[in-house]
């Protein structure tokens, strides 16, 4: 019965904000279209609709609200304008109520939060589609990290169940989509509503997004350029984190980051770093750098570095991806579209019979535009969707593992233009892609990966001699068994002809027999 009146919610919304008209008009059943042309008959609305889905997600909740977000990063799956508004979906929500977010503290820690922290705020500091953050103090009793200033985040409560809930009507409705719109296999949105699935799953345990920042955090120990909260584990729980408070003013504050001192087009140029680095030295990277988790130090010991926060949603990636990506990026810098078709063919993305030279006219045609051209003049994002739109001729296959990293790769072009406007993102990634390959294949690259690999080879080389022993045994007795078999089916093979043999003969002399007597007879 719930989900049925929910569904009527999201029934009631969908005719209300007009959403049928934007979807339906393209049905793959012309009967069914001219219908429902026939029952919105007389309606008008004023907004355009990406306006309108945007809307319509706000009104739904949270959940519609995460979903329009993340469906907002598939330019590939969507009209420029509707991409255009869903992005605008911010991660503001109303707070859920302060006594609700201590009852859920108190269970999670299993004493009253006054006898663990001190200075509670009460009023959350920030509120998300999932969580809201409150401010405190650890109070002296605390260990090591007494007095320390801490941000609590807490989960919202049921949002396990209204998840859930949701999903189970999404998922349907996807599959009703694919089947019923004309463009409905090509949005790919049984894959988006899995993928925005299994991400909602993840944010919902904030031990996985703890383990997250402190993994992150290990990663950029020592760095000049970006810091990580260090997590208080004492205190997490799968509906609780707590972790060290960091103070800094949002990125998208630039007006204030200008009259603070802080080097706008070095801070990009560090964020293009950040991003390089986490992507191909790590293959773990931070993969929701909106505004809004990314703040800015002005403390005298870590001036203009990075504070990223939320680590809910990361990105891995494996060494092949990382390689590949490498060597896509340097032939996309040199211009190389040959190479870029050819490692499209190499990789499996597209068919093996795939023309590569009709692939590298393609991508020509859309890369070549945007070379020498500071990023205020070119957009990422255009340059993504055009490439997609051109690579679907030719069947190219969008990674489920990299959809993330266009995700994020966004995120640091938003960044970007908004710090320094003349930023060229191609010329400052080049040298250290070219670094990072040279890394990987020169002999530094060997001589880390015969490092990494000793411990093993330490303890397999002296157990060497039994196992080509065993393996020679092995082959011997294998070579015995199978010419065995052999000649038994050789024996059973000669007993069965000889057998036939005699049938025959016997037949032979019957038939010679039978003729004589018919000839004589006659």
């Amino acid at each position: 019965m719930k989900r049925l009146l929910r569904l009527c919610t999201i029934l009631r919304t969908v005719w209300r904000f007009g959403l049928d008209e934007a979807a339906l008009s393209h049905l793959k059943y012309r009967w069914a279209a001219g219908l429902f042309q026939i029952i919105r008959r007389g309606r008008v609305f004023d907004a355009p609709r990406g306006v309108r889905i945007r809307c319509a997600f706000e009104h739904l909740g949270p959940i519609f609200v995460k979903f329009g977000q993340i469906l907002s990063t598939r330019r590939d799956l969507l009209a420029p304008d509707i991409a255009d508004e869903l992005a605008k979906l911010q991660d503001q929500v109303p707070p859920f109520d302060s006594d609700r977010a201590i009852a859920v503290i108190e269970a999670a820690l299993g004493q009253p939060v006054k006898a663990v922290f001190e200075d509670f705020e009460q009023t959350p500091k920030a509120s998300a589609s999932i969580a809201q953050v409150h401010f405190a103090r650890l109070k002296t009793g605390a260990g090591a990290n007494a007095g320390r200033p801490v941000a609590i985040k807490v989960l919202r409560p049921g949002m396990q169940a209204a998840i859930e809930r949701d999903l189970a009507l999404l998922h349907p409705l996807a599959r009703w989509i694919e089947r019923w719109w004309e463009d409905g296999r090509r949005l790919k949105l049984r894959e988006v509503v899995d993928e925005f699935d299994t991400i909602l799953h993840h944010e919902l345990d904030l031990m996985r997004e703890a383990a997250n920042a402190s993994q992150l955090r290990r990663n950029f120990a020592g760095s000049k350029v970006l810091q990580i909260p260090e997590v208080i584990w004492p205190f997490c729980s799968t509906n609780v984190l707590v972790m060290e408070w960091m103070e800094g003013v949002p990125v998208s504050q630039i007006e204030t980051l200008r009259q603070a001192g802080v080097d706008l087009p070095k801070l990009a140029r560090d964020g293009v770093e950040v991003f390089f680095t986490q992507v191909f030295r790590d293959g773990f990277f931070h993969a929701d750098m909106h505004p809004g988790n990314i703040l800015v130090s002005l403390d005298p010991a870590h001036f203009g570095s990075y504070i990223a926060l939320d680590f809910g949603i990361v990105g891995v990636l494996s060494d092949f991806d990382k390689n590949y990506l490498a060597q896509n990026f340097l032939a996309f810098f040199k211009r190389d579209y040959h190479r870029v078709a050819r490692l499209h063919v190499e990789s499996g993305w597209v068919s093996p019979d795939t023309r590569v030279e009709e692939l590298e006219g393609a991508i020509r045609a859309v890369c070549e535009p945007h070379f020498n051209k500071a990023l205020k003049d070119i957009s990422l994002g255009q340059v993504l969707l055009r490439l997609f739109q051109a690579s679907r001729r030719f069947q190219v296959e969008i990674q489920p593992q990299l959809t993330l990293l266009q995700k994020t790769l966004l995120n640091v072009e938003g960044l970007g233009k908004e710090l320094d406007p003349e930023l060229d993102l191609w010329k400052t990634a080049q040298p250290y892609l070219e670094r990072w390959v040279k890394a990987q294949v020169g002999w530094r690259g060997w001589l880390e990966r015969f490092r990494l690999e000793t411990p093993q080879w330490s303890r397999t080389v002296p157990q060497l001699p039994r196992l080509v022993y065993q393996a020679l045994s092995a082959k011997a007795e294998d070579a015995t068994a199978r010419n065995e078999k052999l000649i038994l089916q050789m024996i059973d093979e000669t007993r069965r002809t000889r057998r036939l043999l005699r049938i025959a003969f016997l037949f032979g002399c019957a038939a010679f027999i039978t003729g004589l007597l018919i000839y004589f007879r006659i």
